[in-house]
């Protein structure tokens, strides 16, 4: 399907405005000594740094900065655009432009140089985020009471283990092993222990404390 063209009242206004402003900057800077490629160079500068100016409000606009730096721009923009517009109405003869004229004109690309550099670093930040929304409160748990653990049983005593029956001792044992005891007394001055009497004797541990409870 074909498509229609349209044409747009605003755009062709627009596109209209912008050649004759073109011209008559052309005119101005062309006036001022600025010939050849210069003197078309000089509306596209001006019209080029309007536009920049213009964007970089909107831009600082919605990211809720200050627009002041490029507001002062744009009035200057504007300014040198109005001013040719006026001045090529007859209000200037362009055979005989005044020093001061000349001045702003050969000025302009540094000025303008200046602005568009400007413009081009100030790089708007995005605007903060809203404040998160209050999160709804949780629903407490329910609470459940645990059981204290049951205290655990207390040992029982343990029973004391029942006495060895006593051990019987040959009698002649008994008064061998008072010799043994009694040479112990006589050499060292003290009474034999059980284990010395057992090294003497060579019983069993139990024989020797039989033996020894009856030299007591």
């Amino acid at each position: 399907m074909a498509r229609t063209l349209r044409l747009d009242p605003i755009l062709i206004q627009a596109v209209i405005a912008g050649s004759l402003s073109f011209a008559h900057l052309h005119d101005i800077a062309e006036a001022s000594g600025q010939h050849g490629w210069k003197a078309w160079a000089y509306p596209v500068s001006v019209d080029l740094l309007l536009v920049a100016a213009w964007h970089r409000i909107r831009s600082l606009r919605t990211a809720e900065r200050s627009t002041r730096a490029a507001w002062v721009w744009f009035v200057i923009a504007l300014a040198a655009s109005l001013g040719a517009n006026i001045a090529t109405a007859g209000l200037l003869d362009v055979r005989h432009v005044p020093a001061v004229l000349r001045i702003l004109v050969a000025g302009w690309p540094a000025l303008a140089f200046f602005g568009g550099t400007l413009l081009a670093h100030t790089e708007p930040t995005p605007a903060p985020a809203p404040d998160p929304e209050p999160a709804e409160p949780a629903t407490p748990e329910p609470v459940t009471l645990e059981r204290a653990p049951e205290p655990a049983p207390e040992p029982r005593p343990e029973l004391p283990a029942p006495a060895a029956p006593p051990v019987a001792v040959p009698a002649a044992l008994v008064e061998h092993a008072r010799k043994i005891a009694d040479a112990h007394r006589t050499a060292t001055g003290t009474p034999i222990d059980t284990a010395t009497l057992r090294a003497r004797l060579g019983v069993p541990l139990a024989l020797a404390d039989a033996i020894t409870a009856q030299l007591t």
